[in-house]
């Protein structure tokens, strides 16, 4: 058993450094529980930085609580070389994150540091992680629609810039083959994408393959892969929104791509549990559901002067089950919400968009009248179809019984041609609304020919 107050008498003396509005103290670990590190002396604001020495150099980690002399540290890197009693020294200041408009073509960690090689970020100001939050009143309303480039999304999902939404499936599914033709297809000034919690292999994938040269020089990517510590892929989720704060103050209209909000939950939930916050829905602590929605606000359309954030969230269902506790948390704060089918997938479908299980709440205030009964004509011959497809099969339908039946199994062919696209095609926002003119036009032409 550790002698807490042993130690902590020891530690009186300890060096002091100056916080604007503490006196910060160095203090000792006492001990390591699974990727927590426990010190006590240590006197220092939650969400200081703090320097802990190991065998191999020092470690930085981050002061993410505290229990009467105790404070709990989240390291940034791995826990090699941590020894028993190692000085944890705070650090005088806050993070900050530079940010300047040399971040573009940049690929960057979860804490701004460089990864693709070419040198330091030249930054001409930074920001604290914790910004403030802008006044809802302030925020300029969404009036324009956002072309996606994706025929689906903007015939019957139509986006608007500054809206917020969900990208909802399970693995393997084609959420980033969608963002890649996103990121591809969408008419932005800055494009910031955080590959949050993925595999390693992804990144170079999306940089080299999806985004291109072309794509990259107008994007800033912030990588935290799987193998990144906790606090590494939170800290990237939050740094990636940061940045698209950043240029959005500069009057710029950004596409923020996050993939996935699923991992940011979780790296949420393992410190959480690591410092010993109870669980409660599903082994997700309360603070999970109070950070999702601090971070989803973030986006959005900016005041008076400044520009937009268009923001897609991925969120990865398990068991492709849309009741997960993060799926149904974030469904309720997001704009909309984009359901990608297992189904179609298998069936070689692609995209996979479920339309009858998705819908964009802002859709009415970016679409004409014209554009919003055209969409809800198809999809109702489409729903018409699904909810008979079983007896069609079988042949326990007889034609004729039904003319609308009818239609909607003629029609079939051509609505799924029209739901489907290359993953490399771009098609815009007008050319998919004449095209889905023309699909209606057809079905106006059998109803007339059965009449």
């Amino acid at each position: 058993m550790v002698d807490i107050n042993r130690i902590t008498e020891r530690l009186k003396n300890s060096e002091k450094f100056i916080h604007p509005h503490s006196v910060s103290v160095a203090g000792r670990l006492v001990r390591v529980v699974g990727l927590t590190l426990e010190a006590v002396g240590v006197k220092a604001a939650v969400g200081s930085q703090c320097l802990v020495e190991t065998s191999q150099g020092e470690l930085i980690a981050e002061i993410v609580g505290f229990a009467q002399e105790i404070t709990f540290l989240m390291p940034e890197q791995s826990l090699q070389g941590v020894l028993p009693g190692a000085r944890v020294v705070p650090l005088s200041t806050k993070a900050r994150l530079p940010l300047s408009m040399d971040l573009l073509g940049r690929v960057i960690d979860g804490v701004g540091k460089p990864l693709d090689g070419k040198g330091p970020i030249k930054a001409s100001e930074s920001y604290q992680y914790d910004s403030k939050p802008i006044n809802p009143l302030s925020r300029r309303a969404i009036t324009e629609p956002l072309d996606v480039g994706v025929r689906s999304i903007n015939s019957f999902l139509t986006v608007g810039v500054g809206q917020r939404m969900g990208l909802f499936a399970g693995s393997g599914v084609g959420k980033s083959v969608l963002l890649g033709m996103m990121t591809r297809g969408t008419n932005a000034d800055v494009i910031v994408v955080g590959l949050i919690g993925e595999r390693g292999r992804e990144v170079k994938e999306f940089i080299e393959e999806i985004l291109g040269e072309e794509g990259r020089s107008r994007s800033v990517v912030v990588a935290a892969p799987a193998d990144n510590s906790a606090l590494m892929r939170l800290k990237g989720c939050e740094t990636a929104v940061q940045i698209s704060e950043y240029f959005r103050d500069q009057g710029l209209n950004v596409l923020l791509l996050v993939d996935s909000l699923t991992r940011y939950a979780q790296a949420q939930r393992e410190i959480a549990l690591a410092v010993g916050e109870p669980p409660a829905t599903k082994g997700y602590p309360p603070s999970v559901f109070s950070k999702l929605p601090q971070l989803v606000e973030r986006a959005g359309n900016g005041g008076e002067g400044q520009g937009s954030i268009s923001a897609f969230f991925t969120v990865l269902t398990e068991g492709d089950d849309l009741q997960d506790p993060i799926a149904d948390a974030a469904r309720a704060i997001l704009d909309g919400h984009i359901v990608l089918s297992r189904k179609l997938a298998d069936a070689g479908h692609y995209p996979a968009v479920d339309i009858e299980g998705s819908i964009s709440r802002v859709m009415p205030m970016v679409t004409s009248q014209e554009h919003q009964q055209l969409a809800r004509q198809l999809r109702q011959i489409y729903a018409l179809y699904q909810e008979n497809k079983d007896l069609i099969a079988i042949g326990a339908y007889s034609r004729g019984t039904d003319p609308r039946i009818d239609q909607s199994i003629d029609l079939q062919p051509v609505i799924q041609f029209f739901l489907q696209q290359q993953t490399l095609e771009i098609i815009p926002y007008d050319q998919s609304l004449t095209q889905l003119q023309e699909v209606l036009a057809a079905a106006q032409a059998h109803a007339n020919k059965n009449q």
